[in-house]
């Protein structure tokens, strides 16, 4: 009986390990700057990898009063550029802790 104990002590430790861990690689990530651009690199933008916005910079070339639409276009583009280095980034990083368990 006193076997089983030993194996569920070192199991709880192992996952006091793995969530400190986990907490750590979250807290890196988070911290992480992703800098997503645009075509030519028109508009560059940087967010977090808690997908917050930290910085834009649109050149002046990418600024025509008569095609606005072009911007937004170009700004979307840049956004969705980081947004997909964020995700990719966070599935290598926080994904190792989800590989092999049920619901996951």
């Amino acid at each position: 009986m006193m076997r089983g104990m030993g194996n569920m002590q070192g199991m709880m430790k192992q996952m006091q390990k793995m969530q400190k861990n986990m907490k750590a690689d979250q807290e890196k990530l988070d911290q992480t700057i992703f800098t997503g651009k645009s075509a030519d690199d028109a508009v560059v933008v940087k967010f977090t990898g808690k997908r917050e916005m930290k910085d834009i910079a649109i050149s002046s070339e990418a600024v025509d009063p008569d095609d606005v639409e072009m911007l937004q276009d170009l700004v979307i583009m840049a956004v969705n550029d980081a947004m997909q280095q964020i995700e990719e980034e966070t599935q290598k990083t926080m994904g190792k802790y989800t590989r092999n368990v049920p619901g996951f």
